[in-house]
Parts: C-alpha cells; structure tokens; sequence
C-alpha cells in the first residue's frame, strides 16, 4: 500500500493575500493545514538600527514608514517617548489635533484591512467602497501636512502647523466640466475642519453601505465564521492586542486604560467580541469605524472652539516661526542648531505606547544623552499576531489560511522593522 506523505507549499511572498513580504511555508495533508510557519525578514527596513545614526527628529518620517497605512499613530507613539523624556508639555489644542489625526489614520487602516481583506475573501465590490472613503481621508491628510501619506506631522513638543483656514479644491481639466467640478467642490468651501465635519456626517451610512454587503452575506460568514477561533485567555498569552485581543472578549484599549493626551475627555466605547474568530474581529473594527468618527466629531467641535498654540515654545526642541527666524538673530541660530544637530535627550529610557489600529504600538527609548538614541526598540502589534499563524490556521484548509492573514492586518513594514 502507498505510504501517504504530507507536502509543502509555497504561499508568498508574491501571492497576492500574503499582503507585502510574507512567505507562509504551509505543511498539508491534502487541502488541510498541518503546519504553518510564517519565514520574515524579507523586506528588513532597519529602522531601529537606522536610529542610531540619526537625530530625534530625523528618525521622526522612518516613524511613517514602519506601518505605512498608519502613519501618524507610529510618530504619535514616537513623539509621546520624547516627550516622557523631555518632560514637556504639549499645548492642549495640539492634543486635540493629534488626536482627531490619530482617529483618521484609523479609519484610513480599517478601511484598507476592510477593502482588502473581503477582496482576499472574494467580495470584489467593498475595496471599491472603502476606497472611496480613504480619498477624503487622505486629502485631510494632505491639507494640513502637504503628503498623502507619509506626513511627518507630529513632531515633538505638538504638532508641525496649525489646521487650514482653507481646503484646496479641484480645478477644472479635460476630463471634467464645470458642472462636475462644482460638485467636487461643495464640501471644500470652507476651512479643513468643515470638511472634517462634513465627512462625520455623511460616514455612518456609508458603513451601514459596507455593513449591508458583507455583515449578513452568506458567503462572507461561510468564509469567517469559526475560522482562527483564538480563546481570551490564549490570546492574553500570545500577546494579542487592539481588535485581535478585543475580538476574544477582552476589552482592553490604552485609549480607555492607560489614556494619553485627551482621551480621557472624549466619550466613545470599547466593542468587543464573543467568540474569537473571524467574524467577530471583522465585527469589532466595522463598529471600531463607527467609535472613531464619534471622537473625531468631538475633537472638530471642541477645536472649532479653542484656538490657542499647536507646539511648545521651547525653541530648543521645536523651530520658532519662519517670520521670528527671518527677524531674530537668535532664532535664526535657534533654527540652525536644531536641523543640524537636532536637540539633546536626557540619560535614561522610557517605554510609550498607543492603541495603534493594529494594537498596542510602543517605542522603547534609550538615551545616553546625545543628540540621537542610543537605543530604539519597536513594539509592533503585528509581529505578536503573526507568531500565532501557526496555531491559528491548523486543521482549516488553505483558503481559510488567506482570512486568518487577512484578520490579522499584518503589514510588514513594523515586523521587518
């Protein structure tokens, strides 16, 4: 008789669901997963090291490109650690602004995962959806930092620059009349903030829109329900954090348990799920979307009524304006010492984290008291999640293998770190 054998499959790193670098080296016994052992170090951006040799505030865009679909979460987390060790203080209405960016940046990942994970699925139309949404999301991006993405927006000590009085609109071209145009441009009359608000309203039926093509669809739940079911006390144990460990019952959010700037003044609620699977992770960051808008309404509102300063006035670690440096010797030296030498951190570390739309985010410091670390160490959500692949995905068959990736919200750019 035929000895059976089990045999090994490839899955990555080009696969179009191993989103980025993963290669997946999957044991199996005809279509089911034995064994599944996730190979990393593929794409290895170094930041930590990089670190090192730069300044405090060089090191501030290799923050936006750690997880880049979540850019200012990584500075926020970055800049929380300079400042732990600085002792400064942050201006209250840069609070709010980090924090209000700190929500768009999640509804840009959720709606990434979203899109994607349902097109890694087989449910083609919602990337199409989710996308649409990302647009807006990213113009607030690129109205207050000048990028689309990797914005450097949160700097130490607040943030670059106050909210625009204005919204850039889209001009007339070929390819679009004036008529169109207009309509383009209805929500752009007026400042930033007013788009903002805007986009607040409008949000809650578009995800009734998401909610509607894939929370009751037959074939989205054959493919979630049950699958990767992860126990509350397995997923303490593995590290799990954000949606990953919320999803297995336990609601824990560092916005809630261990706040940082003005989260303790807002008022929105921590979803959690039943079961642990699939379907339940999806569940916590629909509702996730839904959280965040409701902060970010706070936010427009309390800074549509605050103005006030958005950085410290130390100029020693955050430049004076271009008009004080343009008039004043001694800001013009001040701006010149700190782009060429950067500022001084006092000896000692500090660990700061944020609820990262991944999980907890945290930048362990060291510093020997020069102008650049001596010690960076990056806690990226995503590495714990993606070590309990293996446990994960044995005894489904390998399509389920492409959701359990998919609701992990893996990107490499924090576990190659």
């Amino acid at each position: 008789m035929a000895e059976i054998k089990n045999y090994t499959l490839n899955l990555g790193p080009q696969h179009p669901a191993a989103h980025g670098v993963l290669r997946l080296v999957l044991e199996l016994d005809g279509e089911v997963v034995q064994r599944a052992d996730p190979h990393i170090g593929l794409l290895h951006r170094a930041t930590e090291k990089l670190a090192e040799s730069k300044t405090y505030i060089q090191s501030l865009p290799y923050m936006d490109r750690l997880d880049y679909v979540s850019m200012m979460c990584n500075e926020h987390a970055y800049c929380l650690a300079i400042e732990k060790m600085m002792g400064l203080e942050v201006p209250l209405r840069a609070q709010y602004i980090r924090v209000m960016y700190a929500e768009i940046t999640r509804l840009l990942n959720h709606l990434l995962w979203l899109g994607c994970h349902g097109f890694d699925c087989g449910a083609m139309n919602i990337l199409i959806y989710c996308f649409r949404e990302r647009e807006d999301l990213f113009d607030m991006y690129e109205a207050v930092s000048g990028a689309r993405m990797h914005a450097a927006y949160i700097r130490p000590g607040g943030v670059y620059r106050d909210l625009p009085d204005t919204m850039p609109q889209y001009q007339a071209s070929k390819v679009k009349n004036a008529r169109a145009i207009a309509r383009l441009n209805e929500n752009r009359q007026g400042s930033l903030l007013d788009f903002i608000d805007d986009f607040t309203r409008r949000f809650p039926k578009l995800v009734d829109e998401y909610e509607t093509l894939l929370t009751d669809n037959r074939i989205w739940k054959q493919r979630t329900v049950g699958i990767g079911v992860v126990t509350p006390e397995r997923a303490k144990s593995l590290g799990f954090t954000g949606a990953m460990l919320r999803g297995s019952g336990i609601a824990w959010d560092l916005r809630k348990h261990q706040p940082y700037d003005v989260y303790d003044r807002l008022d929105f609620d921590i979803p959690v799920g039943k079961t642990g699977d699939c379907y339940d992770r999806y569940l916590v960051r629909v509702e996730e979307l839904r959280q965040s808008n409701r902060i970010i309404q706070q936010c427009v509102q309390w800074l549509r009524d605050n103005p006030g300063p958005v950085i410290t006035d130390n100029h020693k670690v955050a430049p004076p304006s271009r008009q004080e440096m343009k008039s004043s010797m001694e800001e013009l030296i001040h701006h010149f010492k700190l782009f060429t030498e950067g500022f001084r951190v006092p000896e000692g570390e500090a660990y700061a984290a944020v609820e990262h739309p991944k999980g907890e985010f945290g930048i362990y410091l060291v510093s020997d008291g020069a102008n650049k670390p001596y010690r960076l160490k990056i806690r990226a959500p995503g590495f714990a999640h993606l070590a309990a692949m293996d446990e994960m995905v044995r005894g489904h068959m390998i399509a389920d293998t492409v959701a359990v990736i998919g609701t992990m919200d893996v990107v490499f750019g924090e576990i190659d770190r």
